[in-house]
């Protein structure tokens, strides 16, 4: 089968009126924000995106996305593979929209620019980013960090330093 690029932007109503799917792929490098995080940009993104609309008359864009990415363990330092995966539903509105109330909960609200468009690598690179773990750290098992010592430096005794109530046990005594 073919890999082809997703569309970078799409006119959500068009595309929900004539029920397309876009099945393919993001270069890793086009996501900016995604790759600040990472330490290898080659790979590519796998993405589905259903257009529709549903029985609410709302337009819906919903679908998933999935990549394999490098990054750095926090533990240890080292490079990691991490896959990330993440499924969508959206529905665009126009930033002045008054109709945000109605919307149900189990869609995410995306607004579309001047021309009634939505920017489907961003969309897709905003879920992404949310699925990146916090701090990515290797299985204790197999991080290398786990045969070095896990504190530095030498812990030096604390002087004893004089109790403040002294004083008070010394009146006590007369």
């Amino acid at each position: 089968m073919q890999k082809v690029k997703i569309p970078v932007t799409l006119d959500p109503v068009r595309s929900a009126q004539k029920r397309s799917s876009y099945d393919g792929i993001v270069p890793l490098k086009n996501l900016a924000r995604l790759s600040e995080q990472l330490l290898d940009t080659s790979g590519e993104v796998t993405v589905r995106i259903d257009c529709e609309i549903d029985e609410q008359k709302l337009v819906v864009l919903q679908g998933d996305a999935a990549c394999e990415v490098q990054v750095r363990c926090e533990r240890c330092q080292q490079p990691m593979t991490v896959q990330l995966s993440c499924q969508f539903a959206f529905t665009p509105v126009r930033s002045d929209t008054k109709a945000l109330d109605h919307i149900p909960e189990r869609y995410d609200v995306v607004v579309t620019d001047e021309h009634g468009e939505v920017n489907l690598q961003q969309l897709v690179e905003d879920e992404l980013i949310l699925t990146l773990p916090m701090y990515p750290m290797h299985d204790e098992r197999f991080c290398a960090a786990t045969d070095q010592p896990q504190s530095f430096g030498q812990v030096q005794d604390e002087p004893e330093k004089p109790n403040p109530f002294a004083v008070l046990q010394e009146l006590k005594k007369k």
